[in-house]
C-alpha cells in the first residue's frame, strides 16, 4: 500500500513539474509575439482561392433595370432578406447560397509577420561624424533644428515614407512643390517650408538614420535635418504641375477675401503662381493685372464655376476679364489647414466601422475622414504600404479605440456585431471588381497587366468575388445595428454634403474651412490615375448577367430596409 502512494505521489510531482513548465514556455512565446507585433506589420497578399458560388435568382430577374418598377414590386423577382436564412444542407436541388467570405478575410488578418522596418535606436555619438549629410547631396544643409509639432514653420507640405525615406527624395518633393526649404525628422518624416525654423538645436541631435539610405541623417525626435533646395528648383520647375481650376466670379472684396496680393504689369500665370507659392498659398487668382492668393473659403468656395467666355477663354492673365470674375488657378503648394492628424486623447465610448468590399474605395473615405476631422483611423488588418504613407493608424491595434472609426471587409455575424454603428461604403460593383483586381495583381496604384486580364484568373476572380460584394452589403443590412449608407459614386460627386453626414455621424464638429480643404486635397496618395483602363471593358455577357443579379438584389435589400437605393449608374448594362 505504502509502495502504491509513493508511486502516486512521484507521479503527481513529475505532473505539476510538466505544468509548470509549458505554462511557463507559453507565457514567454506570448511575450514575445506581443513585443515582436510592435516592430511587424502583415504582408497584406493575396485574399485567397476563388470559390465558384452564385445567388439564386430567377431568370425572369435578367435584364430588368433597378428603375423597372416590375421588378421592385414583385417579390418573387428578387431575393429578399427573409431569404437570408441558410438553407439545410440535404437539399440537393436546392439554390445556392452565399458564402461567407470571412474565411478568406481570417487567412489576410493572420498571415505571418513579415519584417517591415526596425524602429532605428538612436544613433551613437561616435558614429555620427561618419553620417551623410551635404556632401553628398544636391541640396545646402541648412543644420538641425527643434521641431515643435503643435506650431511648425515647416508645415507647407508633409509626407511620409516609413521604409524608403531619403535626404534626396524630401528635397525633390519640397522642390516640385516650390519650397525653398525641406526638413527631415524620425528618419522618416517630410516636412517642406519657405521659412527656416527659428530654434537650432546641437548637430549631435539630428541622429535617426534615413529609413531608405543608411548612414544618412534624417533629423531625429523633435529635431529636423534642415536642407536648403534652392538649387534644385531651377530642374525642378519644369515639372511643378499648375492646374487651372476654371473662371469663377469674384468676390467683391478680394483683399478682404486673400492674405496676399500683387499688382504686376504684363501679369502671367507663372508670375503669380511663383508669388503665391513662395507665400505658401495653395490658389492664385488672376483679375486682369491683379494677383491674389489665398485658399478656398466659405465666400470664395470653388463649387459653382462659370463660363469660360466670361474670363475671355484664355488662360491667359491678360485677357482675364476686368471686374466681375478671375482665373483660378491650384498651385503646387499644398493646402494644410487639415494635415494635422493625431490619435483620439480618450477612448471612443461608441466602436465604429467603416466597412466596405474590397475596391469600393474604403483608403480613399480614410484619407477624407481622418483629414475632416483631424483623427486617425484604424484597420482590422495590417497595411504596410498604408502605414508608410502616413496612415499611422494601420498599425495600432484595431480595438484601441484610440481611432475615429476602423476599416473593414468581414461580412459575418460575429464580426459585424462587434461594432456599435458603421459607416457602409457602397461602390459599382463593375467598378469595384476592377479595383480590387488591380489591387491584387499590381498593388494600391498599379494596374493588372493585359496577361492577368486574358488568364483563367480573371472569370474565376468575378464568380468569387462578385457574390461577396453582394453578401457583404446583405450581412451587414442584416446584422449592423446602426448604419449609414454612403455610395461611393455620390461621395464623389457631392463631396463637402456627404462628407459632413459621415463626420456628423462620428459625432465630431468641423469647421467650413476644414471641410474646404479636404475638398482641396481631396484624392491623397492612393488614387489610381483613370486614363489607363477608361474604356477598358473586361466582362463578358455572362459576367454581366451574373453582376446584375447581385446589383437588383441588393438595391431591394436596400429599399426594404427604407435607405435609398442604388445609384441609377448601378443599372444593368
Amino acid at each position: 500500500m505504502a509502495k502504491a502512494f509513493f508511486r502516486l505521489q512521484k507521479f503527481l510531482r513529475r505532473t505539476q513539474f510538466l505544468l509548470f513548465f509549458l505554462t511557463a514556455a507559453y507565457l514567454m512565446a506570448g511575450s514575445l509575439l506581443l513585443l515582436q507585433r510592435t516592430r511587424l506589420v502583415i504582408q497584406q497578399g493575396s485574399r485567397g482561392t476563388s470559390l465558384n458560388q452564385a445567388l439564386a435568382v430567377p431568370d425572369e430577374m435578367i435584364g430588368v433595370g433597378i428603375a423597372d418598377p416590375r421588378a421592385l414590386q414583385n417579390p418573387r423577382l428578387l431575393v429578399g432578406m427573409d431569404a437570408l436564412q441558410e438553407p439545410a444542407l440535404d437539399q440537393r436541388h436546392s439554390p445556392r447560397w452565399l458564402v461567407s467570405r470571412n474565411s478568406e478575410l481570417r487567412q489576410l488578418r493572420r498571415r505571418w509577420f513579415h519584417r517591415f522596418i526596425s524602429d532605428q535606436e538612436p544613433v551613437q555619438t561616435a558614429g555620427f561624424k561618419a553620417m551623410k549629410h551635404a556632401a553628398e547631396h544636391k541640396g545646402t544643409y541648412m543644420g538641425c533644428f527643434t521641431d515643435d509639432s503643435r506650431e511648425r514653420t515647416l508645415k507647407g507640405a508633409v509626407f511620409y515614407d516609413l521604409r524608403k525615406m531619403t535626404v534626396a527624395h524630401c528635397q525633390e518633393a519640397c522642390a516640385e512643390r516650390a519650397y525653398t526649404y525641406a526638413g527631415l525628422a524620425y528618419g522618416a518624416e517630410c516636412y517642406c517650408g519657405n521659412t527656416l525654423p527659428a530654434s537650432a538645436s546641437k548637430p549631435e541631435e539630428c541622429n535617426s538614420e534615413c529609413k531608405g539610405e543608411k548612414g544618412s541623417v534624417c533629423g531625429g525626435v523633435n529635431r529636423l535635418s534642415v536642407y536648403r533646395v534652392e538649387e534644385l528648383r531651377a530642374g525642378a520647375r519644369r515639372r511643378r504641375n499648375v492646374i487651372y481650376r476654371g473662371c469663377f466670379r469674384a468676390p467683391e472684396n478680394l483683399t478682404d477675401t486673400f492674405p496676399a496680393s500683387l499688382i504686376q504689369p504684363n501679369l502671367t500665370v507663372e508670375m503669380c503662381s511663383e508669388f503665391c507659392s513662395k507665400k505658401e498659398f495653395p490658389l492664385a487668382v488672376i483679375r486682369g493685372q491683379e494677383c491674389y492668393c489665398g485658399y478656398p473659403t466659405g465666400s470664395f468656395s470653388l463649387r459653382d464655376g462659370a463660363d469660360g467666355l466670361r474670363c475671355s477663354g484664355t488662360h491667359n492673365a491678360s485677357g482675364a476679364a476686368q471686374g466681375k470674375y478671375c482665373l483660378v488657378y491650384q498651385t503646387p503648394v499644398q493646402d494644410t489647414r487639415c494635415t494635422d492628424r493625431k490619435f483620439l486623447t480618450t477612448k471612443s465610448k461608441v466602436f465604429v466601422a467603416l466597412s466596405s468590399f474590397p475596391g469600393a474605395g474604403n483608403t480613399w473615405a480614410r484619407h477624407l475622414i481622418e483629414h475632416a476631422t483631424g483623427y486617425y483611423t484604424g484597420s482590422y488588418y495590417f497595411d504596410g504600404a498604408l502605414y508608410n504613407k502616413g496612415f499611422k493608424g494601420e498599425k495600432d491595434h484595431w480595438r484601441s479605440r484610440r481611432t475615429i472609426c476602423v476599416k473593414t471587409h468581414e461580412s459575418g455575424k460575429t464580426e459585424i456585431e462587434m461594432f456599435d454603428s458603421a459607416i457602409l461604403l457602397i461602390r459599382n460593383p463593375y467598378k469595384s471588381l476592377m479595383a480590387e483586381f488591380n489591387r491584387k495583381y499590381a498593388g494600391h496604384l498599379g494596374y493588372a497587366t493585359d496577361r492577368n486580364w486574358k488568364s483563367k484568373e480573371w472569370p474565376d476572380f468575378v464568380n468569387s468575388y462578385a457574390s461577396w460584394w453582394a453578401s457583404h452589403v446583405l450581412d451587414w443590412l442584416k446584422y449592423g445595428k446602426r448604419l449609414l449608407i454612403v455610395h461611393y459614386e455620390d461621395l464623389k460627386q457631392s463631396l463637402i454634403p456627404k462628407l459632413k453626414e459621415m463626420v456628423e455621424f462620428l459625432n465630431v464638429t468641423v469647421t467650413e474651412d476644414r471641410l474646404l480643404c479636404v475638398e482641396n486635397n481631396r484624392d491623397g496618395n492612393f488614387k489610381r490615375s483613370g486614363a489607363k483602363q477608361k474604356d477598358f471593358e473586361p466582362f463578358t455577357q455572362e459576367m454581366k448577367d451574373l453582376i446584375n443579379r447581385y446589383i437588383l438584389t441588393v438595391d431591394e435589400a436596400l429599399r426594404g430596409r427604407n435607405f435609398t437605393g442604388l445609384p441609377r449608374e448601378y443599372v444593368p448594362r
